[in-house]
């Protein structure tokens, strides 16, 4: 049996309005925000006594979603966030945007930092990583063709 679709990309942040305010400049559309939790939400994720806030966003064309997620319990683990992308378990989500220089600067005021620079590759796409609110790394391509 195949899978039927990817439904979302789960991320856990501190400060759920900022993290929707980041995606919303990026362009995603915020679909609803519920707050979680009961033994459903115990079961699924193998913690104890969950109880979380989330937001779900999507993408323009309606086919990507984020579902952004803040605990208040258990107590929210933090680490480096900071890191490179080539850690083992880091991964990115990666967005094809109209203009990606305007993107940038959009961006910028909601804490978005380039990792390194945007760049060319083979006169087909304009590329750049930046990292987002919590660490979230976003990857950007813009289309030159």
């Amino acid at each position: 049996m195949a899978i039927q679709r990817m439904d979302n990309v789960g991320i856990v942040v501190e400060d759920l309005d900022a993290a929707i305010a980041f995606f919303e400049e990026l362009g995603m559309e915020l679909e609803g925000r519920a707050e979680i939790q009961g033994s459903f939400a115990d079961q699924c994720t193998g913690l104890d006594g969950v109880h979380c806030d989330v937001a779900m966003l999507h993408t323009p064309d309606g086919h990507g979603r984020i579902e952004l997620s803040r605990y208040r319990s258990p107590e929210l683990i933090t680490g480096p966030r900071d890191q490179p992308h080539n850690v083992l378990g880091t991964h990115r989500i990666m967005f094809t945007v109209d203009d990606i220089e305007d993107t940038v600067a959009r961006l910028r005021p909601h804490g978005a930092e380039l990792l390194g620079e945007i760049a060319h590759y083979e006169d087909l796409y304009l590329l750049c990583y930046l990292r987002g609110p919590d660490g979230i790394i976003i990857a950007l391509a813009q289309q030159l063709r």
